[in-house]
């Protein structure tokens, strides 16, 4: 699998989904002695220049930061800039709607909207679908269609934001329909905002006039709560901050906000005016060069490219000549912002299934030329889809058929995606092989060097075994059989793994207590350990929390780039139980970090070996014995979805130990653990020869994902695994 670089929880850019249409300037009749009245704001056809050359500048960036131009580690702020835009554009059309005719025509905005948006994007989704089927591998499809029939029906966000959430499912590759999510927000926002506009506006009117001060409050208060809520939510649940309409919307009520008040904007001075430009600009480009993937996103951090682009829009509204549109104005501004709805489509799936086509992944280089290329079909897409259909004089005298149409083609979208995902996958069996790995490993004595051996013979490899167990297409789902007893993120306590009935796993008669505890990368071990309590009638405790390391140490939860509080209450708790339990042993594992702990001085190798000590010298005091089982190879890339598309040649599909083992750490680990009386599992041999960690040993797929190992090779590891915690 080739991996393409993105931002952990999903980055893509918003469709710009407002149309905007240039439209001739009417003819006024100047009266003598009479200034002329400011020109207003908000016009059904009105064109606003920089706001297309503003289009421009959000695309550029964020199709840039998707390219792998390090100069613009924030280019994913064109999401916020287009989202305020939208929120401007729409407010201002619906609300003319409002003043002029005194009442908001549902019909012909919802048939404005389908006709602008459905036709192009519908394209988009089943054109990337079938290219995904024909170079994708096949095991990644399924997912792909699911994400296909998200983006039709405008839910991609909040699918995205479960997966993020749900931890044994966070470890997919990026969809290349990822970017979908962003319009899924706006249209969220189109199909609630008109409905919230009528009731705030005209519930207040003053002799048949919608009032713009009650439009204006409710606005404040409900973005308000939006922003209060994004803030909020950045710092404990980074995946539903990023991609949730609720903490999202006081961006777009930023651009609604500028709307409503645009006649007052009209009246500011020139010279202000264009400063204003100025000055958004200047922080578009301080958010662009400044943030990074580091970056706690949106949260604090979104104000700054939301209200830059709310000052060159707000700025604008009094058309001062020296603003920032004599920049935004030039014609291939003109020309990127009007392409930047097909190209916002276009680019994403192109560098995504890319690395497929190619065999490799891009340089930076050979990503700028793709997406420079997307400009090709973006413009096709423009010209024979988009622009046939919603100037169409039929579907803008009669909105019902472009409701019609909007939904014949969601129907169409969902039908066709519905049958993707019942629809066999193209995995190849590939040939059959003598060796069976459970009749080398089931023995009770069996010898690790008989799993070495059998590790030397895997690595030789070339093709993909039939009788592959288990199969690549139930390999992704080979969870631990231990009752899902992994602690989500959030959670702050063991309650979660008590009220999971986690204290009575293994042999439940038993009466020797032992406790496996750790992360993701301790429950994978949980089926090897199980062996062992079968055979000795010990009763298993599984303490498991995502991504929270059972050594004493802290460090960053995730991507949120702020301390993981919640795992360093979690282990708090832990702990205090296993006094209480007083086990006769405590397995543990963890997933390595590159990073320092927080605060801790020193390499990183010395400050992780001293964390374990301290976590076990609490167990010793317990009464336990302490045993580390060093970490697995991690892969780093899908192992079954490669293996899925790479049948003849699985060894793509291998790992070098130098990138998939941290040497040096495992080395540190197990020095303080000879010095300190602590017992290490060395499990690089059961997985590694000096060179190559096969993918799949005999016929045994060992990775589900790009972390864990499949349950079932977990399990025919219990014989040594015994043997190993016997000594």
């Amino acid at each position: 699998m080739i991996k393409l670089k993105t931002y952990e929880a999903p980055v893509s850019i918003p469709a710009q989904a407002v149309e905007v249409t240039k439209a001739p300037a009417p003819k006024r009749r100047r009266r003598r002695g009479r200034r002329p009245s400011p020109r207003p704001v908000v016009r059904a056809t009105g064109f606003r220049a920089d706001i297309q050359g503003l289009r421009a500048v959000a695309v550029v960036l964020v199709v840039g930061y998707h390219a792998g131009i390090g100069a613009i580690g924030g280019g994913y702020v064109g999401v916020d800039i287009f989202f305020v835009i939208s929120g401007f554009l729409i407010t201002g059309l619906l609300f003319r709607e409002l003043e002029t005719t005194g009442r908001i025509s549902l019909s012909r905005f919802y048939s404005r909207r389908m006709t602008r948006l459905l036709p192009a994007s519908t394209v988009v989704v089943l054109g990337t679908l079938a290219a995904a089927w024909h170079w994708m591998p096949p095991l990644s499809l399924r997912a792909i269609a699911e994400d296909a029939l998200s983006s039709a029906t405008y839910s991609l966000n909040y699918r995205l934001a479960i997966q993020n959430t749900d931890y044994l499912g966070a470890l997919r590759e990026p969809s290349p329909l990822q970017h979908f999510w962003s319009l899924a927000v706006e249209e969220q926002f189109y199909l609630v905002w008109p409905l919230l506009l009528i009731v705030f506006s005209l519930a207040w009117a003053r002799r048949g006039k919608p009032s713009i001060a009650a439009a204006v409050t409710s606005l404040v208060l409900l973005s308000g709560v939006s922003l209060a809520l994004c803030i909020w939510q950045s710092t404990r649940n980074l995946p539903w901050a990023y991609f949730g309409i609720h903490t999202r919307a006081w961006e777009l009520g930023v651009g609604a906000l500028i709307a409503l008040g645009g006649h007052g904007l009209a009246r500011l001075g020139k010279s202000f005016a264009a400063t204003l430009t100025w000055a958004g600009l200047a922080g578009i480009a301080v958010a662009a060069l400044l943030y990074t993937d580091n970056t706690v996103f949106p949260g604090y951090a979104a104000l700054l490219p939301v209200a830059a682009a709310g000052l060159v829009i707000a700025g604008g509204c009094a058309h001062p000549s020296w603003g920032a549109q004599r920049l935004l104005g030039l014609k291939p501004m003109q020309e990127l912002g009007r392409l930047s709805y097909s190209w916002y489509l276009w680019h994403w799936p192109v560098l995504i299934i890319a690395p497929y086509v190619l065999g490799h992944q891009p340089n930076v280089l050979t990503r700028l030329g793709l997406m420079v290329a997307t400009l090709v079909p973006a413009s096709m897409s423009l010209a024979a889809v988009e622009n046939q259909i919603r100037f169409h004089r039929v579907f803008r005298v009669r909105p019902s058929l472009g409701l019609a149409l909007g939904f014949s083609l969601t129907a169409g979208a969902v039908i066709i995606t519905l049958v993707a995902q019942v629809m066999p996958l193209p995995v190849v069996k590939g040939v059959r092989t003598a060796t069976v790995t459970s009749t080398v490993l089931e023995s009770r004595t069996v010898s690790a060097n008989q799993l070495v051996r059998l590790v030397r013979t895997s690595a030789a490899a070339t093709k993909l075994p039939s009788n592959l167990e288990p199969s690549l297409t139930a390999s992704e789902s080979d969870f631990p059989n231990d009752g899902n007893c992994i602690a989500e993120s959030e959670v702050r306590s063991i309650s979660y793994n008590i009220g999971a009935g986690c204290e009575k796993r293994g042999f439940a008669a038993g009466t020797t207590q032992v406790v496996l505890f750790g992360d993701s990368h301790a429950q994978h071990w949980y089926d090897a350990l199980n062996v062992v309590a079968q055979a000795r009638h010990w009763r298993l405790v599984v303490y498991t929390k995502a991504g929270c390391t059972p050594a004493q140490a802290e460090f960053m939860k995730g991507d949120s780039r702020t301390p993981y509080a919640e795992c360093e209450q979690w282990r708090a708790d832990a702990l205090r139980r296993i006094r209480k339990l007083r086990p006769e042993m405590v397995v543990m594992s963890t997933i390595q970090r590159s990073d320092n702990p927080l605060g801790a001085p020193g390499d990183p190798e010395t400050a992780w070996a001293n964390a374990w000590l301290s976590t076990a010298k609490k167990l010793k005091r317990s009464g336990a014995v302490p045993v580390i089982i060093q970490d697995t190879p991690v892969p780093k890339d899908n192992v079954p979805e490669c293996l899925s598309g790479h049948p003849a040649r699985i060894r793509l599909c291998n790992l070098k130990p130098a990138d998939a083992l941290s040497v040096t750490r495992q080395r540190a680990i197990r020095s303080m653990a000879k010095r300190n009386g602590v017992r290490v599992v060395e499990t690089t041999p059961w997985f590694c020869t000096a060179t190559v960690c096969p993918a799949i040993i005999g016929n045994t797929v060992v990775y589900r994902d790009k972390s864990h190992i499949t349950a079932t090779y977990s399990t025919l590891l219990g014989g040594l695994l015994g043997k190993s915690l016997a000594g």
